[in-house]
């Protein structure tokens, strides 16, 4: 009798790619890659590539760590997941990154947007909205990790900097703000201004490319000078910023290098942070087919790419390890010197927890203290700076290292119909705050829960639950 051709793992829920229904899925190894086999009764049989490194895909896995709860509940389980988002019962894990969009407005167009926005879309949101929505984030984490500002393109809210400071008044221990970098660049009094919220802040910069036709493709415009005069200001003001790379296969995956290198040369920037594509919203020029990269292939390139990383650097990050794997290093004379490479492996996974941190962490900076404090005792275990510098005599160190020199390398992948997995997208801790106050996981908002997605909804879904306890007249 003849074998299969593959090893069977398990057994999940996914999507059909076609119709968005909900199907049983097969997560199978092949060849040494990781598939789902789907079946839909209308569209027939699917077979999606998850990985091309079952080894790390099965790693990931031994890595999982308990979800840590939101304090707070907002939907309840009644017709399954992906159906009951808000955050319902059923979900493992709280929200480590809680995105608001404060407009649908942007002042570009781009071919790819998950959010569909654009100059033609001109809605912002109140004040009154905006406030409703950073509290219903405080409901749910009481003191939430990581707040990002979105939109649209946030920063031409009319009201941005109050916005700003709403963020501000509220517990939040890390505020972002995603933009394109176009008003940051353009108005040297705005830089100025943002300057003043800098301290547990962060700017998440878009930064597709070093070249013009990769962000023409994307971003339908040339915008080299727009983003290295943006950095310009950001260095200039000494505001951290974290440069994000939208990924497309055969566009910009040769530069994942290059822009490490690039980055690790800016004073501002903390890291970068890579996002293969997610099917969803506008997707112009993109074949799901042909195009679409997984984590493990966005791991190999930065391995093929930079000296600076090897396998070992490169680590899941315990919360959501199928989707989100993260390097941590030290700035050092010009250079990167990987964490894992002064510490042992398995602690930094033990740090990473259940957020996905930055250099503001207090973890971080307590590590990093240890790591290069000189007042340590002989039997302490810690690296000392006098230790350090006899293993890397090269460098030149600086006298005052502090957890500002920490670099992270970040790779974000997120769910679409094409590698949706019911049993991964219940640990998803990337979260968006819809306007009617449910807190939902950001690869199923674009699919089913953004005012352009709804329509998507299967029709064997039923209509949206109402949120338990949310009642203010804001999410009108």
């Amino acid at each position: 009798m003849a074998d299969r051709p593959y090893l069977f793992l398990e057994l999940t829920n996914s999507l059909c790619s076609t119709c968005l229904r909900k199907v049983e899925a097969k997560v199978v190894v092949q060849e040494g890659r990781v598939y789902l086999l789907k079946h839909c009764p209308e569209h027939s049989h699917e077979k999606v590539l998850v990985s091309t490194d079952a080894d790390y895909y099965q790693f990931s896995r031994r890595v999982l760590k308990p979800g840590t709860m939101p304090r707070k509940f907002n939907t309840t389980i009644e017709r399954g997941c992906p159906y009951d988002c808000g955050l319902c019962p059923d979900h493992e894990q709280h929200s480590c990154l809680a995105i608001i969009e404060i407009t649908d407005h942007c002042n570009l167009t781009c071919p790819i947007c998950y959010a569909e926005s654009s100059p033609r879309r001109p809605s912002h949101r109140s004040l009154e909205q905006i406030a409703f929505m950073l509290d219903c984030v405080v409901r749910n984490e009481g003191r939430p990790d990581i707040v990002q500002i979105s939109g649209g393109e946030p920063t031409i809210h009319p009201e941005f900097f109050a916005v700003l400071d709403l963020a501000k008044e509220r517990p939040i221990k890390h505020l972002m703000v995603n933009t394109n970098g176009v008003r940051i660049a353009q108005e040297p009094s705005f830089a100025r201004r943002l300057a003043d919220y800098k301290a547990n802040f962060e700017v998440y910069l878009q930064f597709d490319s070093l070249d013009a036709a990769p962000q023409r493709a994307l971003r339908g415009a040339d915008l080299v000078r727009v983003r290295k005069d943006a950095l310009a200001r950001l260095n200039e003001h000494g505001i951290s910023t974290t440069l994000v790379v939208t990924l497309k296969k055969g566009l910009n995956d040769d530069q994942v290098g290059a822009i490490i290198d690039f980055a690790v040369e800016q004073p501002c920037v903390r890291g970068v942070t890579f996002q293969p594509i997610q099917a969803a919203g506008r997707l112009e020029g993109f074949d799901p087919a042909r195009d679409r990269l997984t984590l493990a292939e966005v791991r190999a390139r930065i391995l093929e790419q930079s000296p600076l990383f090897q396998p070992a650097d490169l680590v899941p990050v315990p919360c959501h390890p199928d989707c989100l794997a993260m390097a941590y290093a030290l700035k050092l004379g010009g250079r990167l010197v990987p964490l894992t490479r002064l510490l042992d492996p398995s602690a930094l996974l033990a740090l990473q927890g259940n957020t996905i941190l930055n250099e503001e962490n207090p973890e971080i900076r307590r590590l990093v203290v240890e790591l290069f404090s000189t007042a340590h005792s002989p039997d302490s275990s810690a690296w000392t700076l006098s230790q350090l510098l006899c293993c890397l005599p090269e460098l030149a160190v600086p006298p005052a290292l502090t957890y500002d020199k920490i670099f992270r390398v970040l790779i974000v992948q997120f769910l679409d119909p094409y590698n949706f997995d019911v049993r991964s997208v219940k640990k998803s801790c990337i979260h968006i705050v819809h306007p009617d106050g449910r807190i939902i996981p950001f690869d199923t908002y674009n699919l089913f829960y953004r005012d352009t997605a709804a329509a998507r909804m299967p029709a064997e879904a039923p209509a949206l639950v109402q949120v338990a306890g949310i009642t203010s007249a804001a999410r009108a």
